[in-house]
């Protein structure tokens, strides 16, 4: 049996714990704000799973992975976070074909949408859809609260809300208060401030979502429908389908942009270009609930998620946007496998010392 600390309770900390405490391995999961935190990262209303990723087949297959997990963890927690609805993307002729090769070389299913299927989606002009069944929307808060309550019955777990850790070291966690967390394995999933404190360095970006409730002729229709993405004037906006308690979310690469921090005051009307976008047939008729910035971290080199491990004892995992959520349980068992070396490396410390 081994000690693993978990640095941040969102999604990527949430699963991992999960999955070390099922391997039969002791936990403390700590977080500056409560377990889990309305102000995290990963906190929202919901999420898509894509498993079709057009041309990558290896993540296509990833993802399919990804969603078998999520399935499991639905099933451990007793709860409905998945929404199995699908998600379509919009592509042109030549794209749909590519995106059709991935998914036979894959072994995933995909079909083909028609817009005029969708008729409250605006679709950009010489598009069609690929429809990929097994995506799925998850919905976030309510995981996120189901994992936290199971973490909190289980004997091997302990929970320490109100922690904010100062900094990482081999096999340690220390806390502002001066005090130190000792294990054999440390991740740190602190969302975007995981790189202050464990590397290794990262792109800071703000993105702006809207939630809006569809008119009430339509609710019936948007009860069953899909995710769509690769939408907009640039194909570059999504949109998630309310339900489970959820809102409809839209949100646009148009309207993500580079931060130094998540204090860094935003003086552009983002909120307005996002709902300037073509995004719905009929927007005026839905009543926007609310408009929330959410930031995520892009490896500074390559753009793309971040998962490093800084010493044999530590990885380190920021938050990376919608992605982030879908691969949360493959990163889980990554780590997971780790631990036994992690653990001979502590030993190891200890006779040198």
């Amino acid at each position: 049996m081994a000690t693993v600390a978990v640095v941040g309770a969102g999604v990527t900390g949430l699963v991992t714990a999960i999955e070390c405490a099922r391997a039969g391995h002791r936990v403390c999961v700590l977080d500056r704000g409560p377990v889990p935190n309305p102000a995290s990262t990963s906190a929202d209303q919901h999420r898509v799973l894509r498993v079709l990723r057009p041309d990558d087949v290896d993540g296509t297959v990833r993802m399919a992975e990804a969603r078998r997990r999520w399935s499991e963890l639905e099933a451990l927690l007793r709860t409905s976070v998945v929404r199995p609805v699908g998600v379509v993307t919009a592509g042109t002729a030549e794209e749909l074909e590519r995106a059709f090769g991935t998914a036979g070389r894959a072994g995933v299913p995909a079909t083909a949408v028609a817009p005029d299927t969708l008729p409250p989606v605006l679709f950009p002009a010489g598009t069609g859809g690929v429809f990929d069944p097994g995506g799925a929307v998850l919905l976030a808060d309510r995981f996120l609260h189901a994992a936290a309550a199971w973490l909190a019955a289980h004997p091997a777990v302990t929970l320490r809300p109100g922690c904010p850790v100062a900094g990482i070291g081999d096999h340690r966690v220390r806390l502002t208060d001066g005090s130190v967390v000792d294990a054999d394995l440390v991740l740190v999933a602190a969302g975007p401030w995981t790189a202050a404190l464990a590397g290794p360095p990262v792109v800071l970006h703000r993105q702006t979502m809207a939630y809006l409730r569809p008119p009430r002729h339509l609710a019936a229709w948007w009860a069953s429908a899909p995710g769509v993405g690769r939408i907009g004037p640039d194909r570059r906006a999504w949109l998630l389908p309310p339900g489970g308690g959820a809102l409809l979310k839209i949100s646009s690469d148009a309207v993500c942009r580079e931060v130094a921090t998540t204090a860094e005051p935003d003086g552009e009307p983002w909120a307005d270009r996002l709902l300037a976008e073509p995004i719905l047939a009929g927007a005026e008729a839905y009543t926007v609930v609310a408009v929330r910035d959410c930031h995520y971290a892009a490896d500074a080199g390559t753009g793309g998620p971040v998962l490093a491990r800084i010493r044999p004892s530590v990885w380190a995992r920021s938050a990376c946007g919608g992605s982030g959520f879908g691969a949360a349980p493959l990163v889980a068992r990554e780590i997971l496998g780790t631990i036994g070396n992690a653990a001979v490396s502590k030993a190891n410390d200890k006779e040198c010392a």
